[in-house]
């Protein structure tokens, strides 16, 4: 890292001065400082290219001159190379300014406009806007003193990568004040530092081309970030590709990527854009967007036909959409470490999106490590954040195998805070996670797994209630369409009539029958059924109500005291068991054959309830059902049926790592409580002299 170039950061931050004196929001900074930053390092780069290529084949031609440059994909700027006029010349005549900056800007190459925002109509995509935000300054009446002030920051003595630094460390700041997202617009050094050391312990040193993806690339910072830590340690020659679909931070990557050899960079929606789909990448980095819903288009992902998703998460969160589309792109020997938030663990039940999602890495055994990191390291939340570490090409040894790494207390406190973020990881701490990684071994903050421990089975199971004796409701056997015997699912009852304790007044049955039909009397039952009938049979509770039903051979009701269903036959109690008496209403419309009718119903049904276990999981088949059938003949004491079981995949931190707190002696606390006693009577005696 340049000492030098980063004393311009005071200087691109004096120019905010300016911006606070006209009203302008702190939160609005990046907006009208961005199209400055940009300019400023697109002309002292080209200034700086300009003077090589001189060098090299000289200024004969001018013509022979901008099409290196367009060979190179440089960008070009006719006013600023043919004329040799900069920002700073420019600035020399306060009266001709207006004239020679608009001049200016129109002379860049048309994709230079473009990214600049450059004279664009109202339908067309901004980017950086540098024209909008020239006009709304200009009305300000401190065009000319901004674009002053950043034309005296020079910055052609430095290379591409210090350019990059000082970049990274302004667009750190941006994200203090206006991003609204962790990881929206910076990954912070130390946890950029970690990723690439966590790389290059897995890559070699072999000469051979790398290609490195961000598909969240935003600025640019962690893509090239990780670029440039890889070609220190390496002399492997790289390709970086990047997209995002914020206009002004992809305007930034894709102004940076000009200068450096080899680069991509696309404009939209990772998710849906599917620019690179064809292509497999050795390395993969991304802080992906996350809490953040996808509802807008979710049209588009749930028609997606690229067999990127496998399943999709919920709605309120696309974190784990992008994570897939990592896994997709990521080649067959590739590694890839992606930041999260800790809902992607646990979210979601068996079944659910999540879980499937997290089952599928897991089942392909792609992860090979999660890190969990400290608190307050990002600059836009304090939360804990995760490092996914997948792997497509696990060494034999690690086959199946994940470790877990708690990083969470390896940081030093910063001596000033920086938004929210008020800790970092100093090199050491980094040594210690790295070592943790490569060594793959338990330590006191590092566990390894079989990655069958992250498994879970979800039994669902159809419990039957029983009375105090064990024995709930038998049901009649009957024949099938088979001509099986099997067991019927209630016993019908034709009711008499319906008592309940409320009022004491029967329900007569015979009320509701219909005995002649008019359109009148019609009319007047279909709305005394909807109105009367049908809600005062939905109010009935046979076991709140005291409710008997009585039919012309027997009383049925619910003995609440000893959870069963009681017949009286001719004075004689029976406990049936344990069950449900199911009381409905229907109404019959007319036939040909029969007038309309109300109906009611009661049917003696078994009282099941549907629950589910959460189990642990055995890949071998045999073992998981022996497991499951063992768990279930100790706990489970009712009579009950097997219905799905879905296995499911979570991963939990605070289980894994948790400390119980030490309790103090008895001791210890029976001496305290002494002492208050004693000074409980002090106080109370000193109130009653």
């Amino acid at each position: 890292m340049s000492i030098n170039i980063l004393k311009y950061e005071t200087d691109v931050w004096r120019t905010a001065d300016l911006l606070i004196g006209a009203g302008i929001k702190q939160s609005d900074f990046p907006k009208y400082m961005m199209p400055y930053f940009a300019l400023l390092m697109v002309e002292s780069r080209l200034v700086r290219e300009s003077k090589r290529l001189e060098q090299e084949s000289g200024k004969a031609n001018i013509d022979d001159f901008v099409e290196m440059f367009q060979l190179e994909g440089l960008g070009y700027n006719d006013y600023l190379i043919r004329k040799g006029k900069t920002l700073k010349d420019i600035c020399k005549n306060d009266k001709t300014f207006d004239i020679d900056f608009d001049t200016y800007l129109k002379s860049f190459d048309p994709e230079t406009k473009y990214l600049l925002g450059v004279d664009k109509g109202t339908e067309e995509e901004k980017f950086l806007d540098i024209s909008g935000i020239s006009g709304q300054l200009k009305k300000k009446r401190i065009l000319f003193e901004t674009v002053k002030a950043w034309s005296e920051i020079d910055l052609t003595p430095f290379n591409n990568s210090e350019i990059t630094t000082l970049e990274e460390h302004i667009k750190r700041k941006w994200a203090d004040i206006s991003a609204e997202t962790a990881g929206e617009q910076y990954t912070p050094d130390d946890i950029i530092s970690l990723i690439s050391e966590l790389i290059t312990s897995k890559i070699e040193d072999n000469g051979k081309f790398l290609t490195i993806y961000d598909p969240t690339c935003g600025g640019g910072n962690l893509l090239f970030g990780i670029e440039d830590k890889i070609k220190e340690k390496f002399k492997r020659p790289t390709k970086t590709y990047g997209e995002d679909w914020s206009d002004s931070l992809y305007a930034l990557a894709k102004i940076e990527s000009r200068f450096r050899a080899d680069s991509e960079i696309k404009y939209g929606n990772t998710l849906t854009n599917i620019s690179f789909i064809e292509k497999r990448f050795d390395v993969i980095v991304a802080n992906p967007p996350y809490g953040v819903d996808w509802k807008g288009y979710q049209k588009d992902i749930s028609n997606d036909t690229t067999e990127r998703f496998v399943a999709l998460p919920s709605i309120s969160d696309g974190q784990f959409l992008f994570t897939q589309h990592i896994l997709y792109h990521l080649a067959n020997d590739g590694f890839s470490v992606v930041v999260h938030n800790g809902s992607t663990l646990f979210s979601g039940d068996a079944g659910s999106g999540e879980s499937n999602i997290r089952k599928h890495f897991f089942d392909n055994d792609w992860v090979e490590a999660i890190i969990q990191m400290p608190t307050d390291e990002f600059f836009n939340t304090g939360i804990y954040t995760y490092l996914w570490v997948f792997n497509k090409n696990k060494p034999a040894d690690r086959k199946d195998k994940v470790i877990l790494i708690n990083a969470s207390e390896l940081f030093e406190p910063l001596k000033k805070s920086k938004g929210k973020k008020r800790k970092q990881m100093n090199p050491s701490n980094r040594i210690e996670i790295v070592k943790a990684f490569t060594e793959f071994q338990d330590n006191s903050f590092s566990k390894v797994f079989d990655k069958w421990h992250f498994y879970y089975n979800r039994q669902s199971i159809m419990l039957t209630n029983v009375d105090e004796n064990g024995k709930h409701i038998e049901m009649p056997l009957k024949k099938n369409k088979d001509g099986e015997m099997v067991e019927a699912k209630s016993i019908k009852l034709t009711p008499l009539k319906i008592t309940v304790d409320s009022d004491n007044d029967p329900i007569e049955i015979n009320e509701f029958d219909i005995t002649a039909f008019d359109k009148e009397k019609f009319n007047n039952l279909l709305d005394s059924f909807e109105n009367e009938v049908k809600p005062m049979v939905a109010a009935l509770d046979y076991k709140e109500q005291n409710l008997k039903v009585s039919t012309k051979k027997a009383t049925y009701w619910y003995d609440v005291d000893k959870d069963t269903i009681v017949e009286e036959v001719a004075g004689k109690q029976t406990a049936l068991g344990c069950g449900k008496i199911v009381i409905k209403a229907a109404y019959k419309k007319p036939s040909k054959s029969e007038v309309a009718s109300i109906a009611i119903t009661v049917e003696l049904t078994k009282d099941l309830q549907k629950d589910y276990e959460i189990l642990p999981y055995s890949p071998d088949e045999a073992e998981n059902l022996q497991w499951i059938a063992d768990f279930m003949a100790k706990y489970i004491k009712k009579p009950f049926v097997y219905l799905d079981n879905v296995i499911g995949v979570e991963i939990n931190f605070n289980k894994v790592f948790y400390t119980p707190e030490k309790l103090r002696e008895v001791s210890n606390i029976n001496a305290d409580l002494k002492i208050l006693e004693v000074n409980l009577r002090d106080l109370e005696s000193e109130l009653t002299i």
